[in-house]
């Protein structure tokens, strides 16, 4: 299959796609202002720069397209660049399809790096995909995603258990004798 635009019209069509402030990153940051949550956006001194930062909750929020990233597309242990079929929502090209592939792997190994350090480091990964974010899912995915930042904010806020120092405390009985209150 052929291109049907020539690399002129695809080059002025591929330079207009930015990473900031895509439709889907801002769904997800208008659910969540909407909601009470305040946040940092593409905060650079947090690995892989996330599109959301919640400091608060020591959580960074990725919202990747499905194209971009290779939403259920498997590229690990596949020979053959070719060997590698679309997902639902990620179609990748045939024109090209060495450069896409390997840009696509690329990107994934890219990620899995960035989600390791940042759990490394303590921080809590919740990735959106652009596919959940259609308008019959998006308040499904959105309260999945508000559960999970509950779960965080829980686990990094509960209170630490005090140690009892046992030996200092005199014991009393159970059996003592009290005197007559009258």
């Amino acid at each position: 299959m052929t291109d049907r635009l020539t690399p002129a019209q695809r080059h002025k069509v591929m330079s207009r796609i930015r990473s900031r402030n895509t439709k889907p990153e801002k769904l997800v940051r208008q659910w969540l202002w909407r909601h009470g949550y305040r946040y940092r956006l593409n905060v650079k001194s947090v690995p892989g720069k996330p599109d959301i930062v919640m400091r608060r909750y020591r959580t960074a929020i990725f919202v990747n397209g499905c194209f971009w990233h290779g939403h259920h597309v498997e590229t690990q242990g596949i020979a053959s660049l070719h060997a590698i079929s679309n997902s639902s929502c990620c179609k990748i090209p045939q024109t090209n399809r060495d450069f896409w592939v390997n840009k696509i792997k690329r990107n994934q190994e890219r990620d899995q790096r960035n989600y390791q350090v940042l759990h490394d480091n303590g921080w809590q990964v919740i990735v959106v995909w652009e596919c959940q974010l259609v308008p019959k899912m998006i308040e499904q995915t959105m309260l999945r995603v508000e559960l999970m930042l509950n779960e965080y904010f829980l686990a990094l806020h509960q209170p630490k258990p005090v140690p009892y120092d046992f030996q200092n405390v005199p014991v009393s009985m159970a059996a003592e004798e009290f005197p007559p209150l009258i």
